[in-house]
């Protein structure tokens, strides 16, 4: 197994621990400086979803992201690329959602047997413990998400969250 690997937070951020746990699953945790249900919200409404989901580095730009965030509900991204003639697609439909706490999705675009997230959010003390656990279908799946470096981009999601976070706690 690879060994976990943490980003190096600016100072005063949390960390962000990603860990490859078996063949197939990779798991990311992060404990964000808000309420879970703002945080949850960030995660599930579309609106706010888009403003920080992609690395800001990493040159791609979000065309469009519907979602119908509910149990049997579907998602589709749009994602642009300079280098790239033609946009990528995201897509899935949603296995279980429950309001503050767990998201499950699948990724579909890859065909059969495409992996599964859930993500899990757990306040506590105003903070919450987000923990993303990513199923691939086999090892070569996530072997080849690694090696395309779709999967080292969440420290700096994890900042940008922490970072909307803040304005959305302002505003409530």
């Amino acid at each position: 197994m690879d060994a976990g690997k943490r980003s190096d937070p600016a100072p005063g951020k949390a960390r962000t621990t990603v860990e490859r746990t078996s063949d197939r699953e990779l798991v990311v945790t992060r404990t964000v400086n808000g309420p879970a249900r703002l945080v949850f919200e960030a995660w599930s409404k579309p609106e706010l979803f888009q403003r920080w989901w992609v690395p800001q580095s990493c040159g791609l730009s979000l065309i469009s992201y519907e979602a119908d965030v509910r149990t049997g509900g579907a998602y589709r991204l749009l994602m642009g690329h300079p280098s790239s003639e033609q946009p990528m697609a995201f897509f899935g439909r949603y296995i279980e959602v429950t309001p503050h706490s767990r998201l499950v999705w699948t990724n579909d675009e890859g065909g059969e047997g495409g992996a599964v997230t859930t993500v899990t959010f757990e306040e506590k003390d105003g903070t919450t413990r987000v923990v993303v656990h990513e199923l691939y279908s086999s090892k070569e799946a996530l072997d080849d998400a690694m090696a395309s470096g779709s999967t080292s981009g969440w420290g700096e999601q994890f900042e940008q969250l922490d970072d909307f976070i803040v304005i959305l706690d302002a505003k409530a």
